[in-house]
């Protein structure tokens, strides 16, 4: 990708207007004394021995050992910060008390350690010297991002749309992080599950196969590698497939897909080298309850959980998936927040099953009624999905299949609104199978029964935006509340993306792509 794509700069001030702070400070440490031995050597820490108080402990204290090793005011000199004492919550500075918790401060709050939480986490660890505390009720791949396929592609992408530049920048992000593990002699292959195997967006009509074509020319005028395949020449390229006398596919040959529970644990065991440090904390398992705001600003200035509360004091990130608008809404409820976040579950449903012996694939396929609601203005709406109904809702089936890391076959996907709920239902199971065996017809010499016996179903929620479009930005009038959510079943395709867009705000730099039509701004706020 790279050398394709020339998004064009845009100021940040068109896009928002976050003001950094003057003086940054961290709070990932769990003793001032450890924190500065860290930090200004082993003099000091010296000094500071007898002052071996918690980041929680009594406020008093802290100040006069915080006075004591500041007499000459070098820990805030040159950028070199020192510890502070968190702000007392009982005071009328803020909205609410929280009795006893612990507090701590960090520079940066993110809500959720689905992938894009722990990329723009890595993102600011990597190119700021800002601390980072990540929160979330449950722990990293527990949403959207643990049961995704894993595709980093371009093949379905539309060429021209708000989302390109995001997409496209993504994915060279994505390819430039692989090659320089490949540079270090590491195996991005069992580190990631990262293959290139190139994608295939097929169709089965004669409808389907002029939309197919007709996106060869946007994708290639948009810089983009792309192949139309007919049906008497599908067997050059992938014989397993079959698409009728009058289908064919698309082929994107530098397309890639990962493992996603692999890329968050590689991602997530670098962001902790940063501990050490005193620049990275993460809190699993416990939920965020309560923004905290200021009265006298009127800035969210952090969050409590069910055990703690955070500072936030450059911003607090919501990045929270399918949740946030129920978190976002609960959280500001007492505090009369005007801001309603539009974010719905969309469940889905993958098969992760034994693959057939007799069934090989060489690249990851998708039909393209999967992608006909995104691009029906630019091409026509020629779906081929089945559409389902239950007793309980209605759903629509696409094919998707690959090969895992592991050698699994993982056949999908599903979409239907059924609120948070994650059980498994036949009905969708078995369309996703015999949707699949359309395509491929080594399907139907196996029972989907005896496939599932070394597999398992996968059920994640998408965080779902009518618009289409993912939230990323500062919520106008809150300037240090910052959203990064709605990115659908896009999150690990957009993640290096949206990181790297969400450190630029935070910097106050210019973007390296339009971020506004992802603004929060007449989007979300009531």
């Amino acid at each position: 990708m790279a050398g394709l794509i020339s998004p064009a700069t845009v100021s940040s001030g068109d896009c928002f207007s976050f003001s950094p702070f003057s003086r940054q400070i961290p709070r990932d440490f769990s003793t001032v004394a450890g924190f500065l031995r860290v930090k200004n050597g082993a003099d000091l820490h010296q000094r500071m021995k007898r002052a071996h108080f918690r980041v929680s402990g009594n406020a008093e204290d802290m100040s006069k050992s915080r006075i004591s090793a500041n007499s000459d005011g070098s820990m805030f000199k040159d950028g070199i910060r020192g510890a502070r004492p968190s702000k007392s919550l009982g005071s009328s500075e803020y909205s609410y008390s929280s009795g006893g918790l612990e507090k701590l401060d960090f520079d940066i709050v993110i809500i959720g350690a689905g992938i894009i939480g722990l990329t723009i986490a890595r993102q600011l660890l990597l190119n700021t010297d800002l601390s980072v505390a990540i929160v979330d009720a449950k722990g990293p791949c527990a949403g959207a991002t643990g049961a995704g396929q894993g595709y980093i592609w371009m093949g379905y992408r539309t060429p021209e749309s708000d989302k390109w530049e995001l997409e496209a920048r993504s994915k060279q992000l994505w390819e430039e992080f692989v090659q320089e593990l490949e540079a270090s002699g590491l195996e991005p292959l069992k580190l990631l599950g990262w293959k290139k195997t190139g994608s295939l967006l097929v169709g089965t009509t004669s409808e389907e196969s002029a939309a197919l074509q007709e996106r060869v020319k946007l994708l290639s005028k948009a810089g983009i590698r792309a192949e139309f395949f007919s049906a008497s020449s599908m067997h050059l390229i992938e014989p397993a497939v079959e698409v009728g006398k009058e289908g064919g596919a698309l082929f994107i040959p530098d397309d890639s897909q990962i493992d996603a529970k692999l890329a968050v644990s590689f991602i997530q065991e670098k962001n902790r080298v940063f501990t050490s440090q005193g620049r990275y904390e993460e809190f699993f398992e416990e939920p965020a309850v309560h923004f905290l705001r200021s009265n006298r600003k009127g800035h969210i200035e952090g969050v409590q959980t069910s055990k703690r509360v955070l500072y936030g004091n450059k911003a607090v990130i919501l990045a929270a998936g399918a949740w946030s608008c129920s978190l976002i809404e609960k959280m500001a409820e007492e505090l009369s927040f005007p801001l309603h976040v539009p974010v719905k579950p969309r469940k889905g449903h993958l098969l992760v099953l034994e693959r057939p012996q007799t069934l090989q694939l060489n690249h990851g396929l998708m039909e393209i009624g999967y992608c006909n609601h995104q691009i029906a203005s630019v091409l026509p709406d020629v779906s081929s999905r089945s559409i389902v109904h239950s007793s309980l809702h209605s759903l629509s089936v696409s094919m998707t299949a690959t090969i895992d890391s592991e050698g699994s076959l993982v056949l999908g996907s599903s979409r239907q609104f059924a609120g948070f709920d994650c059980e498994p239902e036949d009905v969708v199971v078995n369309s996703i199978f015999e949707r699949a065996a359309k395509f491929l017809p080594a399907l139907n010499k196996s029972s989907l029964r005896e496939l599932l016996k070394g597999g398992h179903i996968r059920i994640g929620l998408r965080p779902y935006m009518p618009d289409g479009k993912p939230i990323i930005g500062p919520v106008p009038n809150m300037p240090k509340l910052m959203l990064a959510t709605g990115h659908e079943g896009a999150g690990l395709c957009m993640a290096f993306g949206t990181a790297e867009m969400v450190v630029e705000m935070i910097l106050g730099n210019a973007t390296k792509i339009d971020c506004r039509p992802f603004s929060p701004k007449d989007r979300c706020c009531k």
